[in-house]
């Protein structure tokens, strides 16, 4: 008869490397299954990121001698992106879409339209629900042709007044060339229509979590309106804020195609870094010049995001 003479702490350290081995074998198994998807990871996004930071750091054109044998530049297109005023000018124009289409319009309109639709009848919330994720799910193109039907015609065009003049026209009011005379304005406006339902409904998704004790007793405090959104409902949604804040502002520093189906590119006032980048890139042909603007939209957006981080003291 065999007798185990294993002590109580031997017999613990044998189970500690029975469940590590267990758990090792475990982790293999779930790598193994998870390497397709990280091989796709590698290819389509950490490849073509690495190569556009490589590209960045060389003269590689379409055309000319930057087409046949592309050289190293080092930092030379950078250099000349901070020496060109154009770059300045969709700098400007790009922040000023940014603040008052997302960070005004999209997020404050969102926060509204969600409080709007707190503890509301379903047929309220499904109804305004349904208008505003209809903007939001349309695509782009669709978006601005849509736009650009509904702002057409002015004094002197030779289109059909679009829905938004015949209106003008009915209460005896001028008619105006709305993408011509106010392009910022429009863009914006357009921008905002188009976006709003992504905050709304993650400020919607935020409200919900709030539990409604904190509102009766802030009610029953004597808390105005005001005051209960300033300090209890805010500091509550924080995180949603940030997210919101976040999301979409890379989301409009990337925006492109809804800005160049109204305005087709064509006017300083509204042509965005990214519409700076695509004729750098696509019209005069300097990829290298274009690559090096591209990942100076990543770096706004990064910074952006920190500094919100770092302002609404939140981990995204």
């Amino acid at each position: 008869m065999q007798v185990d003479t294993q002590t109580p702490a031997q017999a613990i350290e044998v189970s500690a490397r029975t469940i590590r081995r267990k758990r090792n074998r475990q982790l293999r198994i779930s790598l193994l299954f998870m390497a397709p998807a990280f091989l796709v990871i590698l290819i389509f996004m950490l490849g073509p990121a690495v190569w556009s930071v490589y590209v960045s750091l060389t003269n590689m054109a379409l055309t000319g001698v930057g087409a046949a044998t592309p050289q190293f530049v080092g930092l030379d297109n950078f250099v000349h992106i901070f020496h060109d005023g154009e770059f300045y000018n969709a700098f400007r124009v790009s922040l000023t879409y940014l603040v008052f289409s997302a960070l005004i319009g999209q997020a404050g309109l969102g926060l509204l339209l969600a409080l709007l639709m707190r503890r509301r009848n379903i047929v309220f919330k499904s109804v305004l629900g349904a208008i505003i994720v209809a903007a939001w799910v349309i695509p782009d193109v669709v978006a601005g042709f849509v736009w650009s039907a509904f702002l057409a015609g002015g004094p002197q065009s030779v289109l059909d007044p679009g829905l938004l003049n015949n209106i003008f026209s009915t209460f005896g009011l001028p008619k105006h060339a709305w993408l011509q005379e106010y392009p910022m304005t429009m863009v914006i406006i357009a921008n905002i229509w188009r976006g709003t339902a992504f905050s709304m409904l993650l400020y919607a998704s935020a409200l919900e979590s709030i539990p409604q004790e904190l509102l009766e007793a802030s009610a029953i405090d004597g808390a105005s309106s005001w005051n209960t959104l300033r300090y209890v409902i805010i500091p509550l949604i924080r995180g949603a804020i940030g997210t919101d804040l976040l999301l979409i502002t890379l989301a409009t520093l990337s925006d492109f195609t809804l800005v160049y189906v109204l305005t087709a590119g064509s006017n300083m006032n509204t042509e965005l870094m990214t519409i700076y980048q695509y004729r750098q890139a696509f019209q005069f042909y300097q990829i290298g010049y274009g690559s090096a603007i591209a990942l100076l939209i990543i770096a706004a957006g990064a910074i952006l995001s920190l500094i919100y981080t770092r302002i609404l003291r939140v981990d995204l």
